[in-house]
């Protein structure tokens, strides 16, 4: 058993770690991944003479888990891979007691201890300062026979990694993924890629939560093209056991609507929670089950610190507390509170994280920042939605995609509240300057400005985030209306939607009900315009939004009241979803000259 440290400072728990004769302290870190290792690796190149210890409950430390699933689909080949440092490497590099096996199960602050079991039994260690990151567990839905099921795994750890990789390679044939954001979407696309008849469940009415309905609809697509059976609005409730006897060889999940999927494999990803049950009896206070810390990572206890998934945190655009389950946040935050401990004249305070998250999809990469449209309502926040669809290079250079972008902005001064994009190439690079723009505090209107990198293979004279820039400034200003692929049902009824499309795509289906005028010939046929709307509003639409813009800038200035579909029905055939086909009728059944009839 391990004392506490007799030569520990008794007052000032801070002292000045620059001076030479500051007396040598104990920092102990719970958890050693992500935060908690970022934050001892800190600790040590800021002082020398401290004695860090890492305590660590699994086999590993510093491992690679967003490199699961590629692991299980075979990208990642060596499990070794998986391993980004070692007990080993760690104790010569950096001098760090790293503990594996080593699982804290009490603390008593008043007297600065840990009692922690061990693979020898049960140890008291005692700490001069103590850093809480125990990271997150997996949510156990109240699915009867989960807990009982062999076939069972999560894919939080190499072990479960592991176990997956062996039973596709054993000759699994179907799986079952029970939730659908970035772990299970990363699941089941690796899991169909190795063959296996892959369902994705997923209880929200669409695939990754956190994107807008509109955005994940593409994502959805992708994962049909890839051969997996989407379920959404409907979850598990059931899984049965394989009767040997009656020759069977699956599992089957039985689904709320009654629909029974066979399984080899069932993989839960139905979300996490904070791993905090022993702190928070320790007096540690939680909220939502997260650690509560204050700006430098302090938590309600004297000289315990906690970082990453099990703490809570403030979103910056809507004010709405939650866990933020990101590895970039949880090591950026273990570093400050590094500093805090060892240096905290010269600590910064841990930055609210925007959630900026990114993930891969088949072809496709689906990335987001700030808030959603459904965080926004729920907080009461007022915004305005942007849609648009550049290429992601100049158009003549081969190999030109577009880049489905959504964008939530503040109505009143145009501060960016969130934004998503779904595309085959140059997602990443929209969303992480959109991120660094809302860090630093830019309005819509700057982005015209900034100064981003062009040559026809890379992006556009006027890159995606130069057009949002106009966009959205055009938006704000009053130069352009927008109206919303939500309200399409509201604007039929109230308005004529004038269609401004070629002849060609308009033959794919319109608005029922629906005037087409193609946008090169509204100036000469403003007649038909104003006869078919009878007096109503016109909203116009085309593909994008880049016609329609320009339609509505002829009609406003001929005295129509008038708005652009935002993003076009691109953005109306994602918004609508499987219905988009019932909804945009044949042209046969919409009207050249009348109106709706």
């Amino acid at each position: 058993m391990s004392s506490h440290p007799t030569d520990a400072p008794s007052g000032d728990r801070h002292p000045d770690h620059s001076r030479p004769d500051h007396p040598t302290r104990r920092l102990v870190v719970v958890g050693g991944v992500a935060g908690g290792m970022s934050c001892a690796a800190r600790a040590r190149r800021l002082d020398e003479r401290a004695e860090i210890i890492v305590l660590e409950r699994g086999e590993h430390v510093s491992f690679a888990n967003c490199g699961l699933p590629y692991f299980v689909g075979g990208e990642i080949e060596q499990e070794d891979a998986l391993l980004v440092q070692t007990p080993d490497r760690l104790r010569a590099a950096l001098d760090l007691d790293v503990r594996p096996r080593h699982d804290v199960v009490a603390v008593d602050a008043e007297r600065h201890e840990v009692t922690v079991a061990t693979p020898n039994g049960i140890e008291v260690l005692g700490y001069d300062a103590l850093v809480l990151a125990p990271g997150a567990k997996a949510v156990q839905p109240p699915i009867r026979g989960l807990a009982s099921s062999a076939r069972v795994r999560t894919l939080r750890s190499v072990g479960d990694a592991v176990a997956l990789r062996a039973m596709v390679d054993e000759g699994a044939r179907s799986a079952v993924v029970l939730g659908a954001g970035f772990i299970g979407v990363e699941a089941a696309e690796v899991l169909a890629e190795r063959g296996l008849r892959t369902s994705l469940v997923e209880i929200a009415d669409h695939v990754l939560p956190p994107l807008d309905y509109d955005q994940a609809w593409w994502v959805h697509e992708e994962l049909v093209r890839l051969g997996i059976d989407v379920r959404t609005g409907v979850g598990a409730e059931e899984i049965l056991t394989a009767d040997a006897a009656a020759g069977e060889s699956s599992e089957v999940v039985v689904l709320s609507d009654g629909t029974r999927l066979p399984a080899d494999l069932i993989v839960l990803s139905a979300g996490v929670r904070p791993d905090t049950a022993v702190f928070e009896s320790a007096g540690v206070a939680c909220e939502q089950g997260a650690m509560v810390t204050d700006e430098h990572g302090r938590t309600s206890l004297p000289d315990v610190w906690a970082v990453g998934d099990a703490t809570i945190s403030s979103c910056p655009v809507t004010g709405l507390r939650r866990p933020v389950a990101l590895a970039g946040p949880a090591n950026r935050a273990g570093r400050l509170v590094a500093d805090h401990i060892m240096r905290p004249e010269l600590a910064r305070p841990i930055p609210q994280p925007l959630g900026t998250a990114i993930v891969r999809v088949g072809r496709l990469t689906a990335a987001m920042t700030g808030a959603n449209r459904a965080i926004l309502e729920r907080a009461g926040v007022p915004f305005r939605t942007v849609h648009l669809h550049p290429n992601q290079h100049a158009g003549y250079y081969p190999g030109a995609a577009q880049v489905h972008l959504t964008v939530h902005l503040d109505p009143a001064d145009g501060r960016l509240l969130g934004a998503q994009g779904v595309g085959s190439d140059g997602v990443d690079k929209r969303i992480d300057v959109l991120a660094t723009a809302m860090r630093g505090g830019l309005r819509v209107g700057d982005l015209i400005d900034l100064d981003l990198a062009y040559s026809p293979p890379y992006g556009q004279a006027k890159d995606p985030v130069n057009l949002l820039g106009m966009l959205g400034s055009n938006v704000l200003d009053g130069t352009l209306e927008l109206w919303d692929a939500h309200d399409l049902d509201r604007v039929r009824d109230e308005a004529l939607v004038l269609d401004v499309r070629t002849e060609a795509e308009v033959a794919g289906g319109m608005v029922e009900g629906a005037l087409h005028v193609p946008h090169t010939e509204l100036r000469e046929r403003l007649d038909d315009v104003r006869e078919a709307a009878a007096g109503r509003p016109v909203r116009v639409m085309c593909a994008s939004g880049v016609r329609s813009a320009i339609a509505h800038r002829v009609l406003v200035q001929h005295g129509f009241d008038s708005a652009s579909l935002s993003g076009g029905s691109l953005t109306l055939r994602a918004v609508l979803g499987a219905r988009a086909d019932e909804v945009l009728a044949p042209p046969a059944s919409a009207t050249t000259g009348a109106g709706r009839s």
